[in-house]
């Protein structure tokens, strides 16, 4: 049985005896380390019981504040920054989200969308913000926040070296290479609802394994985004059509569900049951994992382990997808020509055909 000993706070470990104050910075330095490592293992054993609490209601110490020596010389913002704000203050913010691994693409000092969706991702994960309150904005608080030493652990430290971790309250994705973050993104997942669509299927996707070109069908699904444990198993570079919409460089992981890039990633749920990412995130994520690393999807409900490698739920045909073909015949109007000498002229009765096909559904797809 794992042990349900909860996670103790860093300041807790430090005693204020007279002694300890004698000791020399680097051997201060050191257990503080072994105290951050020792956070991050209590924290794991905690929320990884297959037969523990369920993930609601498991205390996981993911976020932490290392105590230092050293004070934090922390620089003010004296005003809030959103979307559509430029300057020296948004460039101090992209070189710290950077610098934490929430990639807001290039520091060029203005605020715009990949900026917005890094600062999601820190309001969620890091602010403890619900999702459907984030503002995408930086407070003068927030920013003091971004400027403490923190260090984010995974929730499966025992993974395999790289594993990535997604969790669906939170709407937040990480990548950890030896227990180290390399990349932390705001995501949009399943919508868990029904869908009926026309869907363009690529070769080699589900349906279309051996053929040559692309093909359509309509068909239905929910999109649900399952949580448990998987591995990565597939990668494709380039766009993908599949029955679960647009694809990027996706990074299969569940049947035909993927880690994808796509154009629109909004601040709530919004995929067929792919795990949305910002598309210059997406240009490099492939080069971040392999085939076979794990992939922990965290639903809020119960541990991914609880659930094992639970499989998505299959697409049926649309009901009221159909193809009609239809004929139609017409005459031409007889042509009267004027007396002449020569022989008489027989205008011949000309027929031609149109075909029309008419499909119930006609919208784009959406990506994933």
């Amino acid at each position: 049985m794992v042990s349900e000993q909860r996670p103790r706070r860093l300041n807790s470990r430090r005693t204020r005896s007279s002694a300890l104050q004698q000791w020399t910075p680097a051997i201060a330095a050191a257990a503080i380390l072994s105290a951050v490592v020792l956070v991050g293992a209590l924290a794991s054993k905690d929320s990884s019981s297959t037969d523990g609490p369920n993930e609601s209601t498991t205390t996981i110490a993911q976020i932490v504040t290392p105590s230092s020596m050293v004070p934090v010389t922390k620089l003010p913002l004296t005003q809030t920054y959103g979307r559509g704000a430029a300057g020296p203050e948004i460039k101090l913010i992209q070189d710290r989200l950077i610098e934490l691994k929430f990639d807001p693409g290039i520091p060029d000092g203005a605020f715009g969308q990949r900026t917005q969706q890094a600062v999601w991702a820190f309001e969620k994960l890091v602010m403890g913000v619900p999702r459907d309150q984030v503002t995408g904005k930086v407070t003068p608080e927030m920013w003091s926040r971004m400027q403490d030493p923190l260090v984010i652990l995974p929730r499966r430290p025992d993974a395999t070296p790289d594993h990535t971790e997604i969790y669906l309250p939170e709407q937040v994705l990480i990548v950890f290479h030896a227990d180290t973050p390399v990349v932390v993104t705001h995501i949009a997942s399943g919508t868990n609802e029904e869908w009926c669509e026309e869907v363009t299927i690529s070769p080699g996707e589900q349906d279309n394994e051996t053929g040559t070109e692309a093909i359509k069908k309509g068909v239905c699904g929910l999109s649900w985004t399952p949580g448990g444990i998987y591995k990565f198993y597939r990668m494709v570079v380039g766009r993908r059509e599949s029955q679960l919409g647009g694809m990027y460089n996706p990074v299969y992981f569940n049947k035909g569900i993927a880690i994808h890039g796509a154009k629109e990633v909004p601040e709530f749920p919004a995929s067929h049951g792919c795990i949305r990412i910002p598309m210059h995130i997406s240009d490099y994520f492939q080069s971040l994992v392999a085939k076979g690393d794990q992939v922990f999807v965290f639903d809020g409900v119960k541990d991914p382990e609880a659930y094992g490698a639970q499989p998505p739920r299959f697409n049926w045909v649309d009901p009221s997808y159909t193809t009609t073909t239809t004929s139609t015949t017409t005459t031409a109007p007889a042509v009267t020509l004027p007396p002449t000498t020569l022989a008489p002229v027989t205008t011949p009765v000309t027929t031609s055909s149109t075909t029309t096909t008419t499909s119930t559904t006609t919208v784009s797809v959406p990506a994933a």
